[in-house]
């Protein structure tokens, strides 16, 4: 699991980590990802276009998409 993925824009080292994880896993494992930017912001925050090319490829091929709307659970749980 990859969570809050692209929170930070990712260094050259997490880029080429991130895209050997996914090579290991592709068509092989499930690989369950959490963000709170929209995948079509991914690019730009993974820099490097030709490694956000590569890196999206995997994760967004073949991908079922489940996209949460309202309220922020933990604003909710304080009130």
């Amino acid at each position: 699991m990859l969570d809050d993925l692209c929170l930070l824009p990712l260094t050259q080292d997490q880029r080429h980590d991130l895209l050997e994880i996914l090579e290991d896993r592709w068509e092989t494992r499930s690989t369950l990802v959490t963000s709170q930017y929209p995948v079509d912001l991914w690019h730009e925050r993974i820099g490097e276009p030709t490694l956000a090319d590569a890196i999206l490829d995997r994760l967004v091929h073949n991908a079922y998409t489940i996209t949460l709307k309202g309220d922020s659970m933990r604003k909710r749980l304080k009130t």
